[in-house]
Formats: structure tokens, sequence, C-alpha cells
């Protein structure tokens, strides 16, 4: 289905966007106010007894926080952070170089942390349990193993995955923490804050329809204020005014529920080929052209969230909620007349 405007994952040309409008320290970050409360909590104890933080993994969707969370926790522990994904380290020789490089109570993140090889993992274990390190020299009936003391660490492992994390890696963090959508008066702070940082001038009403269109994601919603600000420069006089952001989101094809062509395709298909389901996992995403897991993934979450897909045991369903939006009249059960759902 190729790039998308909302979508929450990020790519290589967005990262010195991300990096500008980044907060550096916990005081900045703005939602996910349990988890930042705890973790101020643990990163002060840890300060205090003079120890590296317990190993944090950080669950939930794209584009919520989790590698900005990571750095703060680098910089409020006065550390430095290395950065690395689960598919970069393919064998157990490139997790070792990665650790054997780390200086005292320094942060590793692995983001992805849901890929990393099985071969890969039983190398970590020892690291994170007893910062140690096995490495087998030799080959045959020669091979020895040889054990390097590492210096103490915190790994922050990130994933969108939780369920495909094996038990044995899961267990040995300490902290773990779920990444929850965005309120979207959370995200309007998110979206003033970014507009001070570009000197975007930026009304309070612009500010709210960006945030109500941003699909409950901090990530989407710096994106889709970058995009408004180009409309503000050509079409006006840099202002984001309300009516400008409508309009510019309009033309977007970003509606009022933050969803886009792709996820108005998905609902349709369900709602006319599947009579609004329940329909299989694997079928819709033949249906659709698309890999399963990018839908299970990527598309289905805020479609859950905002209460327009079910997931049953029979399959995904359209809901009455999503019909109203749609403006389709909804499935009655048992092949009956199609029904107009009552107003939310």
């Amino acid at each position: 289905m190729g790039e998308r405007l909302v979508q929450g994952s990020t790519d290589p040309q967005e990262r010195q966007w991300e990096q500008a409008l980044r907060p550096r320290r916990l005081s900045e970050y703005i939602g996910q106010t349990k988890v930042t409360e705890n973790l101020g909590v643990f990163l002060e104890a840890a300060r205090r007894r003079g120890e590296a933080l317990d190993h944090v993994l950080l669950y939930g969707p794209p584009g919520l926080g989790k590698t900005t969370l990571a750095h703060i926790i680098g910089a409020e522990l006065g550390v430095g952070v290395r950065t690395t994904a689960g598919p970069l380290i393919e064998k157990a020789g490139d997790l070792a170089a990665l650790l054997t490089n780390l200086e005292p109570m320094d942060v590793l993140f692995i983001d992805e942390i849901h890929r990393l090889p099985p071969a890969v993992e039983e190398v970590l274990y020892p690291a994170m349990e007893d910062f140690k390190l096995d490495i087998l020299v030799g080959q045959g009936p020669s091979a020895r193993t040889l054990t390097l003391t590492l210096p103490p660490f915190t790994l922050v492992g990130a994933t969108t995955r939780m369920g495909l994390l094996t038990s044995p890696l899961r267990n040995r963090f300490g902290i773990t923490f779920h990444m929850d959508f965005y309120r979207p008066q959370e995200l309007k702070r998110i979206v003033e804050r970014s507009a001070g940082l570009l000197a975007l001038p930026l009304e309070e009403g612009a500010a709210e329809e960006i945030a109500r269109r941003s699909r409950g994601t901090p990530r989407v919603a710096n994106r889709l204020l970058r995009r408004v600000r180009d409309f503000a420069e050509i079409l006006s006089d840099g202002r984001v005014t309300e009516a400008l952001a409508k309009e510019s989101l309009e033309r977007l094809e970003v509606d009022r529920f933050g969803l886009d062509d792709l996820d108005r395709r998905i609902l349709l298909t369900i709602l006319e080929k599947f009579s609004g389901g329940p329909v299989g996992l694997n079928t819709l995403s033949a249906s659709l052209g698309e890999e399963k897991d990018t839908l299970e993934e990527i598309y289905e979450p805020y479609l859950l969230q905002i209460g327009f897909l079910d997931r049953t045991p029979r399959g995904r369903m359209v809901t009455p909620r999503a019909c109203q939006h749609l403006g389709r009249p909804y499935p009655a059960a048992g092949g009956g007349p199609c029904l107009f759902p009552d107003s939310p």
C-alpha cells in the first residue's frame, strides 16, 4: 500500500526532524503520565544508589515515544546511549562488539527487540543478568568458552509486538512499560510545543484540529504539522489558522478521525465484500493485497482503539460506529436488511 502520511513508523528522511523536536528531559516529555511518573522514581533511586537502572522494556504501537524515552533515560542519568535495532544484530559477534564498547552505566537501546535472532538472545541472557559475556573460542574438541566481565549497563528494549518476545527475554527486564495512544489534549500540547520550536505562528484551533486527526500518535502529529506549515507558507502568510489547518488536512485526505484512504479501504472492503464481517485475517490480507502482519501491526490497532473494528474468534468485523462515519448502512445480523446506526 506504500508510504502513508498517518503511519506511526518513521523513515530515514524524518529522523533529523524527530531529533530536532524530541524532548531532552523527562520534565519536557508530554503524555504517558503513569510511565513518566514511575520512571522518574526509578531514575532517582538509581542515581542515589549510584547503580545502573534496571533493564527497561517499552512496548506499544509505533510513533508513541519509545525511542525518545530511551534517550531521556540516558540524559537523566548523565550517561551515553548506544542505539541499534534487532534486525541489525545478525550474530553473537555483533552483540559482543556493542556490549564490550559500553562505558559503565551506559544505556544500550535495541529497537524492534522482538526481531533478535535466537542465537543472539542466548548471549544476551548472561549479559543482562550477571554483566558477563560468554564467547566461544575455537572449533571442535579444542573449543573453549571465554567469559568477559562487562561494565554495569542498562538495556532498553522497544517492541511493537510484545507477543513475539520469548518469555526468557521478557522476564529479564526489571521494568516494563506499556505505551498507549495519546489523548487529543496531550497531542495539542505536543503540536504547540513543536510549532514553537519551528517558530511557526499557530492558532489554538489549528493545534486542536491537527491533534484531533493525528491518530493518537505524536509522530503523526508532528508530520501533519510540517505538511500544514507547507500549505501556510504557500497559500497564506505563513500563519496556521484553524481554517487553513482544516483545508490542508482535507486536501491531504486525512479526515476528522485521522483516517486516510487506506483505512477507509480496509473498512469498506470488509463492509462491501464480506457484508461487514466476520472475515479472517488471511482472507482480508489477500483481498487488500497487503501482508497480514502489516494489517495486524500497523493498521488495526488504531481502528480497534477508536471502535471502528472488532476482532472476534471468527474474524474482523466493521462496527456500527464505523458505518456511520463512512455514511453506509450497517449490515444486520442474519442477512437481514441494512440498518443505519444511531449517532454515537
